[in-house]
């Protein structure tokens, strides 16, 4: 199913041209407009899904599978040094289109991409908590 007025949807569907690097029925891969660094593309399913709670099972494994072979691919190709694969969901993560998506994103050394965070510590406390909840 697609949302008709969904850009992701338009451009996974051959509506909207694109940079395409990858294709098959289920997923169109393309080069990001606003790329975080050379060659950095977005997995996009033909069909929508909001964000990954809302992917079936079948259609999240074939993404992660496609973003392997794709980061594979990328780094034969384009010889970088390492590779983020990145999948964002809700405003609060950083998702700013509302279809699922996959980030993949060559890395260069001294590229100055910014995908990073200052680790915290895991409290005794926080650690109870969680696993109780998860176990629940």
């Amino acid at each position: 199913m697609r949302d008709s007025e969904c850009i992701f949807c338009k451009i996974a569907g051959g509506d909207i041209p694109s940079a395409t690097i990858y294709e098959d029925e289920k997923f169109r891969v393309i080069l990001d407009l606003g790329p975080a660094s050379k060659g950095h593309a977005l997995i996009l399913p033909k069909e929508h899904f909001a964000n990954i709670y809302e992917l079936d099972e079948k259609t999240a494994a074939d993404a992660f599978i496609l973003a392997k072979k794709m980061a594979g691919k990328m780094t034969e190709a384009l010889g970088c040094d390492g590779f983020n694969i990145v999948q964002n969901n809700g405003s609060v993560a950083g998702q700013t289109v509302f279809h699922f998506h996959i980030h993949l994103i060559p890395r260069y050394e001294n590229d100055g991409v910014g995908l990073g965070w200052k680790p915290g510590q895991l409290t005794e406390e926080q650690k109870e908590e969680i696993l109780s909840k998860m176990r629940e």
